[in-house]
């Protein structure tokens, strides 16, 4: 595929607002994990919250798209300088020429949990509840793009945790083929009751911080972020240190509605496709940010994969015990810490696991590891055999 260019990018999650915070949490080995205090649910988990969400006002003109959702992608746009950034491709090119792909699971499902506990007698909801605003899947696409005063193609992908990977594809597709010039591209996810009881039921909660492709791991822990990322065509020869997208490997197996393919097959043909896509080897890959949710499972099935296509000798890990597992958001949210990893040339520990499952043959980075990192490979997989890899790359 033709590479594009990472112009501008940004992070927010549990562990901070913007790359900086983020990065000086991953590089001390910190997580940003608590016990659970969202809202009114009681359950004996651990999550991860993105601090200063409530205290969001979104503009007055926007104000019918308030929710927990677009409030973090509000937060979240304004970190790192990407509302400039966005604003100057938007008069490079023009409204029309920049394209929005955004990923998402929840979008503004909470609003709707609130506005049910404020119904009428007769069963009606809140005048100021605005379902197509905060609910719809679309709603966080819908800001952005009102947001920014965005009018060509807009789109939200809702593939559960693939989803924000996916949206790569879907910008790289559109502007090969001519019809946009630059790209919004990215994905939010906040805290809601819907998800942390659904995945409770489950039986996918674990009770402690999260210990992906530990021995004894026993679950996720839901967390909310989001990230953005506008994408480019490169300079005919970019400069050193410049961020670029080289593939990206989509499938879907769909071999159960909730469980992976045991022997990670679906995730393989990802993997291989981005890696094809790039033009590059696996022995060229010098870190991988695993899908890594801490459940038997997830990771005995990614593990197999992962060994399959890369043997035991790349660098691997999964940031989701210090981010916790943002859902529709992984996958841009992973995108960046891959980015960070290789400016950096450092490969992120993957913290509160203590000993590597002794089934899962791969190089697991149990402390930041120094090395040089040309290429990275970031693992987005979902529900129903929705999988997406990605490789991104660095100019030396």
């Amino acid at each position: 595929m033709q590479a594009l260019e990472l112009k501008k990018y940004t992070l927010s999650t549990c562990l901070g607002l913007g790359l900086a915070a983020n990065w000086a949490k991953l590089s001390a080995q910190q997580g940003g994990l608590k016990p659970c205090d969202f809202e009114t649910v009681e359950l004996p988990t651990f999550i991860g919250e993105v601090e200063g969400v409530d205290d969001v006002a979104l503009p007055a003109a926007l104000a019918e798209f308030d929710c927990r959702n677009n409030r973090l992608a509000h937060l979240a746009l304004q970190q790192d300088g990407f509302v400039d950034a966005v604003r100057n491709a938007i008069a490079q090119y023009g409204s029309d020429r920049v394209g929005l792909f955004l990923g998402t699971s929840t979008s503004g499902i909470l609003q709707t949990e609130l506005a049910y506990r404020q119904r009428q007698s007769d069963g009606t909801l809140p005048a100021d509840f605005h379902y197509a605003q905060t609910h719809n899947t679309y709603s966080v696409a819908a800001y952005v793009s009102a947001f920014f005063g965005l009018t060509g193609p807009a789109l939200t992908v809702s593939s559960a945790c693939s989803s924000s990977a996916k949206v790569f594809g879907n910008a790289a597709r559109m502007i090969e083929a001519g019809l946009i010039d630059a790209a919004v591209v990215g994905g939010v996810d906040s805290l809601c009751l819907t998800t942390l009881y659904g995945f409770n039921s489950l039986q996918l909660l674990a009770p402690e911080p999260a210990q992906p492709y530990g021995e004894g791991r026993n679950g996720i822990s839901i967390a909310e972020g989001a990230a953005f990322i506008l994408l480019t065509k490169p300079a005919a020869q970019p400069a050193s240190g410049t961020i670029l997208l080289h593939g990206v490997g989509e499938s879907s197996d769909a071999h159960h509605m909730s469980s992976p393919h045991p022997e990670g097959l679906g995730a393989q043909i990802a993997m291989h496709a981005a890696l094809d896509a790039a033009g590059i080897q696996a022995a060229q890959v010098g870190y991988i940010n695993l899908h890594g949710t801490a459940t038997p499972s997830n990771d005995t099935a990614e593990g197999k994969a992962v060994h399959a296509v890369f043997g035991n000798r790349t660098a691997c890990s999964s940031t989701k015990g210090a981010t916790g597992h943002t859902l529709g958001a992984a996958g841009g949210v992973e995108a960046i810490i891959c980015v960070l990893a290789m400016q950096h040339g450092v490969a992120p520990a993957g913290i509160n696991t203590k000993k590597v499952d002794a089934g899962l043959d791969v190089d697991y980075v149990l402390g930041n590891r120094s090395a040089a990192i040309h290429y990275a490979v970031n693992n987005s997989f979902g529900f129903g055999g929705s999988n997406c890899s990605l490789v991104l790359g660095i100019v030396s």
